[in-house]
């Protein structure tokens, strides 16, 4: 039995070293690691953390202040819109004068309308074909830019017009237009 005891021992000591050696492992681990933290750097970092939300909530607050002033303008633009009533003969004959100014001949046009969600507006988008020399085509975009009524032209298709006799640098360009009408 004594020789059991004096194993046992051992094995007990053993353990009891081993416990302590990690323990002093850990505590040196813990200690450089509450010494790498340095408190100046987060005194800093914190500092910036609270200076960018300080910068959200101001920004946040000035886009509230602005919000009417926005709304405003929203509204003053749809009313600056042409109404549905009368849109598409308005829309008609300031394409056919643009194209006049411009030297250009319509040949087609044709709208689509459809309903924006949320809103009391209409989105036509008109398909149109104008006839004539580059610079006119130029000019005819130009013209739209320029115009009171909003037209975002979304697309141009051109190509030389050689199919008629006498249409000498003539181009053909297919436009895909769009534009808004009130309807309330």
């Amino acid at each position: 039995m004594r020789h059991d005891f004096k194993l046992e021992r051992r094995a007990i000591l053993l353990g009891l070293v081993a416990l302590v050696a990690a323990d002093v492992a850990l505590a040196v681990y813990g200690w450089n690691l509450s010494s790498a933290r340095n408190p100046q750097q987060d005194l800093v970092t914190l500092t910036r953390n609270r200076d960018l939300l300080r910068a959200d909530i101001a920004r946040a607050q000035d886009i509230r202040q602005k919000i009417p002033a926005i709304q405003r303008d929203c509204d003053q633009f749809e009313q600056s819109l042409y109404p549905a009533t009368t849109g598409y003969s308005s829309v008609s004959a300031e394409l056919g004068s643009i194209a006049n100014k411009s030297g250009l001949q319509v040949e087609s046009r044709n709208f689509v309308q459809s309903e924006v969600k949320g809103r009391d507006l209409e989105q036509v988008d008109i398909e149109a074909v104008v006839t004539g020399s580059y610079s006119g085509v130029v000019r005819f975009l130009n013209g739209l830019q320029r115009s009171s009524n909003v037209y975002a032209v979304e697309a141009l298709q051109g190509k030389s017009d050689e199919g008629q006799q006498g249409s000498r640098g003539l181009v053909r360009v297919s436009m895909h237009i769009k534009t808004y009408f009130r309807t309330a």
